[in-house]
């Protein structure tokens, strides 16, 4: 695999997204996006001679995508959100036999927020209440994002707490996605923020993910797995 390009299925490629990884992956070395599939296409003939598939379509394409994707025994890396329950258990259960990365969101920046956000809250305690705010374009179908129900997750997790995070969502402009969890403590307020400029920060995490996970065994990965945060 070193001495050869990384064959690439990206599904979802007239969207955003899609098209965003398609323009970055052109200049890309290591990356040959060789087949492009979207909504109504059948992905099972370009799966069968990808090294890898990027999925950035809809959360209803998941069983089909992950039936494939596990007949033919390629890594996937999936950046949809918005999925269900069950839509989810079938992504766990199809990683138990084949490598996924699954991701709120690829962007570094993001991530590092991820694990600043878990130390902050196990820092400040339970004497600091938090709550999250997330804004992105008004095109955007679900709300909350998938990353700040990320964000909601780690604290809970950190925080031991079975109660709901406030999550604040704000959909205008074309705004690419901004996300602050606020904590909010005795005389004192601590704010992290993280503003994504442009699409490419989340493509760019999806080609680095798409070239990480095809060396790995059977599981599921996020991106601080990728990242070796």
């Amino acid at each position: 695999m070193k001495n050869s390009r990384i064959r690439v299925l990206l599904i979802g490629a007239a969207g955003r997204m899609g098209k965003t990884i398609n323009a970055l992956a052109n200049g890309d070395l290591n990356i040959d996006i060789t087949a492009r599939c979207d909504l109504g296409d059948s992905i099972e003939p370009s799966m069968k001679n990808c090294d890898v598939a990027i999925d950035f379509s809809q959360p209803d394409a998941t069983a089909e995508i992950c039936r494939v994707a596990l007949e033919h025994s390629k890594p996937l890396v999936i950046g949809t959100t918005g999925h269900s329950q069950e839509q989810r258990r079938i992504i766990e259960e199809t990683a138990r036999s084949v490598p996924i990365v699954f991701a709120s969101n690829f962007s570094i920046g993001v991530n590092v927020l991820f694990w600043l956000t878990r130390k902050a809250a196990e820092q400040l305690g339970g004497d600091f209440n938090v709550a999250i705010v997330e804004t992105h374009h008004k095109m955007k179908k679900d709300a909350p994002s998938g990353t700040a129900k990320t964000l909601a997750q780690v604290l809970k997790a950190t925080k031991k707490t079975k109660r709901e995070i406030p999550i604040h969502s704000i959909r205008e402009g074309d705004v690419v996605g901004e996300h602050t969890v606020n904590f909010t403590g005795p005389g004192e307020r601590l704010e992290l923020t993280h503003r994504a400029a442009s699409r490419e920060i989340f493509a760019r995490g999806a080609l680095r993910a798409a070239e990480w996970i095809i060396n790995q065994p059977a599981g599921l990965y996020s991106m601080q797995n990728v990242l070796g945060l």
